[in-house]
């Protein structure tokens, strides 16, 4: 995938939709089983403006923000609470992401991101929230 691309991945919030459960199903047409996955396509690959915020943030949605860091009310309490939820059940957090990419760039982002959940047995990327490789099967335990 190239730079570009894999840039339309990163959604507002600071979440990585190649790492995603979620996005990793859908890209590998993983058969659907009832209750057990949601299937999302990407924030900004479908001109979507935030999968988790997306009805809160008027800002967003009239397209004056990039990313969250760039809101005058950053970080929102939704965001506060989401980044709470995310760093107590998957060690992830959307501020962290967010001040990243607002201090070194997307490009940075990516690579600290293909380094933390790249799968060491294939080199594809390991989901956030389980560890496990939507290309090879294999679960890692833990996120780090």
């Amino acid at each position: 995938m190239h730079s570009a691309e894999r840039a339309l991945l990163i959604a507002p919030c600071g979440m990585d939709c190649a790492i995603c459960s979620a996005y990793l199903a859908d890209l590998h047409a993983v058969p659907q089983k009832r209750g057990a996955i949601n299937y999302c396509a990407g924030c900004r690959i479908r001109n979507k403006r935030c999968a988790y915020l997306r009805g809160h943030c008027a800002r967003l949605q009239r397209n004056e923000v990039r990313f969250y860091f760039e809101c005058p009310d950053y970080p929102c309490q939704r965001l506060g609470h989401l980044d709470s939820r995310y760093r107590k059940k998957f060690h992830m957090s959307f501020i962290e992401n967010v001040e990243v990419i607002r201090s070194s760039g997307v490009d940075q982002f990516i690579g600290q991101h293909q380094s933390r959940f790249g799968c060491q047995d294939c080199g594809g990327l390991r989901s956030v929230h389980k560890g496990k490789c939507f290309v090879c099967d294999n679960v890692r335990s833990g996120n780090t």
